[in-house]
């Protein structure tokens, strides 16, 4: 196969061997590396200079390229030209791959061969008038790795020093992207660093760092908060500093841009959905603000307006939910998903089986930030989530987090998220009323809810999670969950709403028949 234009024919990557004569080929430049120095053998006291990238012109097929010479060719070539930019190249020489030993620092491609540039025989020009370069171009939103083949930031966090090391691949939202900053090394060469911080359903704030100018200046076009990344084979290290993980962009390492795939939709969705809730609390929070400062208290009115329309808002979406499902439907959806992440929003009529609110009190009340409402750093006390925004603005407020199981006649959902206000409805006081009360009422609550029929609202993600024993008790809930097979942490369901149900309303779902009276 070759792709043809006016002037000249190009051979598609694929279709590379040694023993072509003069090949021309064509290709968006998805990686690449900064220029380096190395002493030169042939001529002690001098150096060469070399610097290389990745070129794709086709879903499946993408090769890396080398170039070396003298410094002002090298520097020159390599300022020519940017990832996302289309490079044509004449006559390089195609060579076979050393297998292991280069892939150990370059991108792993699924050729063969890899290209060499030389000064004297080859030329590299950055392509803009032919008809490819839009069927190019799309290219760069396709990540050269399974788009399921990753791992969310809360496995990377909950893994830990296990991970210490590892090479692999990072599906994230960006955060905030930090200024350059720029050193002189001991050797007296000039270095750079920034540092990107990304975020997921799973983690809120999850450093990665960039060395390199390059992947630099890449992050420095990305937009935080609309931006979604799939950073492939970066390296995760424990920081021993700040007692974190953190990943790394090293040569290995090929990122895609906003990925064209299934599963950054729903990261896109997620970002959506936190945007809207940000600038929700902001304006709240602003007007909380204003009411205070106001002698007349007119803005106090509207605050209040605005917390009720809010909580109508979260009232209309639960009451537009209307399938019903058993716990074993969902697990049957979760591997009848094919791949496919879309949240799951169903009803469940069910019960309690778990709710220890009894015992230990930090694994039931966490501190939240009164601006983006995320649970905070427990060791810090602060949020990352917006970290941007001066601490003197913002301030934390405590909150319910608790993890139940649910169970109906077919099975049990385990670790279901029962949070902030659904978790004070269901429980029936407030975070402060629950503090102030013994143990042994608290245990009295907890037997109120266990074992008792509700309907409960929900919100599903394909998750694993770790399984917990339970008992007996049935709950209606709302529930919204997302199967997305990738992630490694089965179904995670988030509670949107549980009350007790009324009998003959859980008897005619359950049944699929009207019952004119039903005895539970």
């Amino acid at each position: 196969m070759a792709y043809s234009s006016s002037t000249r024919d190009f051979v598609a990557l694929s279709d590379l061997h040694p023993n072509l004569a003069r090949p021309n080929v064509i290709g968006v430049v998805i990686g690449k590396t900064d220029v380096r120095g190395f002493p030169d053998r042939k001529n002690i006291g001098s150096e060469r200079y070399t610097f290389s990238f990745t070129i794709r012109d086709s879903p499946a097929f993408f090769i890396n390229v080398n170039s070396w010479g003298r410094e002002e060719y090298i520097r020159s070539l390599s300022e020519s030209f940017r990832v996302g930019d289309c490079v044509t190249i004449e006559n390089p020489l195609v060579q076979s791959k050393e297998g292991e030993k280069e892939e150990k620092f370059n991108p792993v491609t699924p050729s063969c061969y890899k290209l060499l540039i030389s000064e004297n025989h080859s030329v590299v020009k950055t392509s803009s008038c032919y008809e490819m370069d839009t069927k190019l171009l799309s290219l760069l939103h396709l990540p050269v790795k399974d788009p399921q083949d990753y791992y969310s930031l809360g496995d990377i966090t909950a893994n830990g020093q296990s991970l210490d090391g590892r090479i692999l691949n990072v599906l994230a939202a960006v955060m905030s992207v930090g200024e350059p900053k720029y050193f002189i090394t001991s050797d007296k060469r000039k270095g750079q660093r920034c540092e990107v911080k990304l975020y997921d359903e799973t983690e809120m704030s999850f450093p990665i760092i960039c060395w390199d100018n390059e992947s630099i200046q890449l992050a420095q076009s990305w937009i935080p908060r609309e931006t979604v990344i799939f950073a492939s084979d970066v390296r995760v290290n424990f920081d021993k500093f700040r007692n974190c993980m953190t990943a790394t962009v090293i040569s290995k390492t090929i990122i895609t841009t906003n990925p064209e795939t299934a599963e950054a939709n729903v990261l896109f969705s997620f970002i959506k959905e936190s945007a809207q809730l940000g600038a929700l609390h902001d304006k709240m929070e602003e007007q909380s603000k204003e009411s205070i400062n106001c002698k007349c208290g007119s803005k106090l009115s509207d605050f209040i307006e605005l917390g009720n329309a809010t909580h109508m808002s979260f009232k209309f979406v639960v009451e537009t939910i209307v399938d019903v499902y058993t716990v074993k439907q969902l697990k049957e959806k979760a591997l009848q998903s094919d791949g496919k992440p879309e949240p799951v929003f169903g009803i469940i009529y069910g019960y309690i089986s778990m709710l220890d609110i009894d015992d230990n009190l930090s694994k039931v009340i966490r501190n939240r930030c009164s601006v983006c409402r995320f649970v905070v750093n427990e060791m810090s006390n602060t949020c990352t989530f917006c970290g941007d925004i001066s601490p003197d603005s913002k301030s934390t407020f405590v909150s319910f987090d608790i993890l139940v199981d649910l169970t109906d006649h077919t099975g049990t959902l385990y670790s279901c998220y029962l949070s902030d206000s659904v978790a004070e409805d269901t429980l029936g006081c407030t975070v402060h009323e629950f503090l102030t009360l013994a143990e042994e009422k608290r245990t009295a609550l907890k037997w109120q809810l266990l074992l008792e029929r509700s309907k409960i609202y929900f919100k599903v993600h394909n998750r694993k999670s770790a399984h917990r024993s339970s008992s007996t008790k049935v709950l209606y809930s709302f529930v919204q969950i997302t199967l997305s097979p990738s992630w490694r942490t089965g179904l995670k369901a988030n509670i949107l709403s549980c009350k007790l149900a009324d009998p003959i309303e859980a008897s005619q779902s359950l049944l699929g028949k009207k019952l004119h009276h039903v005895a539970w």
